[in-house]
């Protein structure tokens, strides 16, 4: 089956050399048993690809299951992949076959697989090395044919260096590597993927497809969709839905686009290379720390000629107009309270000193949060990972700072 081929029955859309190579690289391994990595941004496609060596494998015939290693608890990831024994643990009423077990002779799917415990991830080299496994809360060693395909957006080399990854688990996994570009790399393919998304949408909601002026087109072109293919498909409905006009101007497009990231530089690092996203994250960070350090300069000022104390409304407006929702410089604002006509003691700069330092962190977090919010297009799990934090932290964080 060629290239070509391929693309048509899986549905791929797309004439990047980069999405052929990865294309080929899996057509050309599906037919072995070798274990695959599949590696690439959040909403790139990788999905496809285990299906693809699936269903051109000798194993075509056998089960096929698709595990979000991210979205199943700590506590139970070893009993969903391994299964475990009546009386296990709380709960266990009777026995339970894991994945491993059911797709005996099939392929199994590992996706988010860096979100894999570590003691989970002693398991699972257990397996790929040997074949063999244990359920939770037995002694017996069950042997298993499974083919492993494991996919992940983390950069798993950082992974291992920071400890939260096994260095023999990531070879093992990489045995044959597939990189699924992302739609920046492979931007001549975003007008096709636009055409097929307006004409889908399009036939499903029954109206007239939407098409753009080429201001429009070289606006879509430029944008860096950081969301990939995933994003571009969503602004196409958008667009196909809410705009009367079925010739989408620059302008119109504009509206569905994230106003922080339209006209975002691609930074560069040293070696000349594209910063990953949480290198971009830590950027924001830095760049509003600056802010709150000059924010700092100011209070001080004012605590030591309190009597200028009606200017800081004019300075106000200048420190906090890039921020969502501006700090309050007032009397009482700060948990700070200033009375022009006392002279101000050591007391009164050292409560100071203190809530500007929790207003650094409360505000830096909060403000980090929404930036990987609005980023990520509200998508919890994918903001959780650019912050480096479970998501179950992000939901607890975003009700406490009443973030909907």
């Amino acid at each position: 089956m060629t290239v070509q081929e391929i693309k048509q029955r899986f549905g791929i859309i797309g004439t990047s050399s980069h999405l052929d190579h990865a294309i080929n690289t899996a057509r050309q391994v599906a037919p072995t048993d070798l274990t695959v990595l599949i590696t690439g941004e959040s909403g790139t496609g990788k999905e496809v690809f285990p299906q693809i060596l699936h269903q051109l494998s000798t194993r075509k015939h056998g089960s096929f299951i698709a595990v979000n290693c991210g979205a199943i608890p700590e506590g139970t990831i070893d009993s969903e992949l391994f299964g475990h024994e009546k009386g296990a643990f709380t709960g266990a009423h009777e026995g339970r076959k894991g994945y491993f077990e059911v797709v005996n002779g099939g392929t199994i799917f590992l996706d988010e697989v860096a979100d894999l415990p570590l003691l989970t991830q002693v398991r699972l080299l257990r397996v790929l090395e040997t074949g063999e496994f244990i359920r939770v809360g037995s002694s017996k060693v069950q042997k298993t044919d499974v083919r492993v395909v494991a996919a992940t957006n983390v950069n798993l080399s950082h992974a291992i260096q920071k400890g939260k990854f096994r260095e023999d688990l990531f070879y093992r996994l990489n045995t044959v590597p597939i990189h699924v570009p992302a739609l920046r790399e492979r931007k001549e393919d975003i007008p096709l993927l636009f055409r097929k998304f307006a004409s889908d949408f399009a036939e499903r909601y029954r109206m007239p497809t939407v098409k753009l002026l080429p201001d429009a087109l070289q606006a879509l072109i430029s944008y860096r969709w950081p969301g990939n293919v995933r994003q571009l498909k969503n602004v196409t409905e958008q667009l196909s839905i809410l705009e009367q006009k079925k010739e989408i101007s620059a302008e119109a497009l504009l509206k569905y686009i994230p106003a922080d990231t339209q006209t975002m530089p691609v930074l560069m690092s040293e070696a000349g290379s594209e910063l990953n996203e949480r290198e971009l994250l830590y950027k924001v960070l830095f760049e509003m720390r600056k802010e709150l350090t000059d924010l700092k300069k100011v209070v001080f000022g004012i605590i030591k000629n309190p009597e200028n104390f009606e200017s800081l409304k004019d300075l106000q407006l200048q420190m906090f107009q890039n921020f969502a929702e501006p700090v309050k410089a007032t009397e009482e604002g700060m948990h700070i309270t200033f009375k022009p006509s006392s002279p101000v003691n050591a007391d009164d700069v050292q409560d100071a000193e203190e809530a500007i330092e929790i207003l650094n962190l409360t505000e830096l977090e909060k403000q980090t949060i929404i930036k990987a919010l609005q980023k990520n297009e509200g998508v919890r799990k994918n903001a959780a990972k650019d912050l480096g934090i479970s998501e179950r932290t992000l939901y607890r964080k975003m009700t406490e700072y009443n973030l909907s």
